[in-house]
């Protein structure tokens, strides 16, 4: 509990996610607190975080001609296929 602030034993029934309940378990195992404890820094730290998310720099993919290797042509694909797979593709 926090210094200085009154304790109101609030008891209630929460559904976690699975992989939220897998990292609180993973805490308690690390730090030795107990399960109430862990979920309750969780959530202050949560709760009293100021910043907005970041919003993240658009991802772009930039298209660049493959081409052919020289040497190679569209004109027999099966062709092409056996050159640059082997012949064991099939």
């Amino acid at each position: 509990m926090m210094p200085g602030r009154q304790h109101l034993d609030v008891r209630t029934t929460l559904t976690l996610d699975d992989d939220i309940a897998a990292k609180l378990r993973e805490q308690v195992r690390k730090s030795g607190k107990p399960f109430k404890e862990v979920v309750n820094e969780a959530l202050r730290t949560g709760l009293n975080t100021t910043e907005p998310a970041k919003a993240r720099k658009r991802f772009v993919v930039r298209a660049k001609p493959a081409g052919l290797r020289p040497g190679l042509s569209y004109d027999n694909i099966e062709e092409l296929l056996d050159q640059i797979d082997g012949p064991l593709r099939r």
